[in-house]
């Protein structure tokens, strides 16, 4: 049986952290930037750890 692919866009997106959670980065960071705050700016730059009800539906997605 051959191996399984990881979708290409999702693995680019997403990434599994040691203990198997998803780690994801914020959206909303490219362009029309200058409505948004500063301190909104600075927060929207850190990865967060993807809902759990999510994460089933992406660890489908990258299976490594």
């Amino acid at each position: 049986m051959p191996k399984m692919k990881s979708n290409s866009g999702a693995a680019k997106r997403f990434k599994r952290t040691g203990s198997g959670k998803i780690r994801k980065n914020s959206a909303f960071t490219s362009h029309i930037l200058t409505t948004k705050t500063t301190k909104r700016k600075r927060n929207l730059r850190k990865s967060s750890i993807m809902a759990q009800s999510d994460a089933k539906r992406i660890k489908v997605l990258i299976p490594y």
